[in-house]
């Protein structure tokens, strides 16, 4: 289960924001008004959302991404003053206050599911091809050697990206490619 963690400097605003969360189907794993009782909370988690301001009583927000343990993701809450002003480190995610709770809502929501997602992933691992899909994809490799003038690994970084760019998997790619080719 994904932790959300609520991390402000007045224990009443991390409750009203607990609260809100809980109202709309969001778990919340606790509330916090310093940064070192958010890391400690954390440590005992596997994975999740800090949800935090720009200022705690012990730290600022930078202090505490960086100790954030691993599998964390950051939802910063800040004046637009201080988001606009370019001050904010890759990958934290942030909203400008005051919030609008339907945009807040939707994304703690997204932030969990991709935690959700890639933890999935992680545990299931890539898929072994078959016989079959791995004769395509090398079919179609072959098919870009001989008329692109490619090395295998050109052809394969191709299928890949191409694979990535067109939202399918290798073996559809593949069978794309040696349809365009043929044809």
């Amino acid at each position: 289960m994904t932790g959300v963690i609520v991390v402000l400097p007045k224990v009443d605003d991390a409750k009203n924001l607990k609260n809100l969360l809980v109202r709309n189907g969001i778990t919340v794993s606790g509330i916090c008004t310093t940064g070192a009782q958010a890391i400690a909370l954390a440590d005992g988690l596997n994975g999740g959302v800090m949800i935090c301001g720009y200022k705690l009583a012990d730290m600022i927000y930078s202090q505490l991404y960086e100790d954030l343990p691993f599998g964390f993701e950051m939802l910063l809450m800040a004046s637009q003053t201080i988001i606009a002003g370019g001050m904010i480190e890759g990958g934290i995610m942030c909203l400008s206050m005051p919030l609008k709770v339907h945009d807040f809502i939707n994304t703690v929501d997204m932030m969990i599911q991709g935690i959700e997602r890639r933890r999935r992933k992680c545990r299931s691992g890539p898929r072994e091809r078959n016989a079959e899909e791995l004769k395509l994809i090398k079919e179609a490799k072959e098919v870009l050697m001989n008329r692109n003038h490619m090395s295998e690994e050109e052809a394969h970084r191709y299928i890949q990206k191409c694979s990535m760019d067109s939202g399918t998997n290798m073996v559809e790619t593949a069978q794309m490619v040696l349809t365009m080719m043929k044809s």
